[in-house]
């Protein structure tokens, strides 16, 4: 009996902290904010604890439901009142601007030197005299501006047309036929077989990932080389 409460109670963990999180959204488990960050510790570790609570589960699955309602709240707040948004995700502050380093913005960042040099590397940036401005983003990432001169040459800037580009739509996924994007590009089995053809595939299972471009009017093949 004993083995089958821990099984038991440990499937209403499960089940619990799936619930929850799907109800909470993606946020909850990809860019965390300082609140997500806290609930996500503590409803792990209180689902850690329903899990072997023999006696009384109810008690650690009421404090998962509130700090799931919690959490939703929230974020029901900061998406409606956009005053409070700050108060509860934070803000962006700026870290350098225009060659000026800001002191003050490090230390309430809580960045030093060496750590904001280490975020300037991170994208690419090892000089620092190629930055216009860095900003500290409220989920700890840093986004920079780099100055007019050393941004990538855009088309505009060449005076060159550039031709408009799609997502490649996947045809062939480990061997076997995505009739559902074939149906919703208007397209059939028959027609992807003749291009098939034209490639000099005999067996579609010999195709490991096949993309089929529209504008271009092209299907990409990529074999299983094993």
């Amino acid at each position: 009996m004993e083995i089958i409460k821990v099984i038991l109670t440990a499937l209403l963990s499960v089940s619990s902290l799936f619930i929850i999180t799907k109800i909470m959204g993606h946020k909850q488990v990809a860019q965390l904010d300082f609140f997500d960050y806290v609930s996500g510790i503590t409803i792990g570790s209180i689902g850690a604890e329903l899990a072997t609570e023999l006696e009384k589960p109810y008690k650690p699955l009421i404090a998962l439901a509130i700090y799931g309602l919690a959490s939703l709240l929230l974020n029901l707040l900061a998406h409606k009142i956009p005053r409070i948004r700050k108060y509860i995700n934070g803000t962006p502050t700026i870290l350098m601007n225009d060659g000026k380093l800001y002191r003050k913005n490090l230390k309430q960042a809580k960045l030093d030197l060496s750590e904001f040099m280490l975020l300037c590397r991170e994208q690419g940036y090892f000089d620092l005299d190629e930055i216009q401005t860095a900003i500290f983003e409220h989920n700890g990432k840093l986004s920079i501006l780099p100055k007019a001169a050393n941004r990538p040459a855009t088309p505009d800037d060449l005076k060159i047309t550039a031709k408009a580009t799609h997502i490649g739509v996947e045809v062939i996924m480990d061997g076997r036929v995505m009739g559902e994007n074939l149906s919703r590009m208007g397209r059939d089995v028959n027609w992807l077989n003749k291009l098939l053809k034209t490639e000099g595939c005999k067996d579609v299972k010999d195709i490991f990932l096949g993309i089929y471009r529209p504008e271009e009017d092209k299907l990409t093949l990529y074999k299983n080389e094993g």
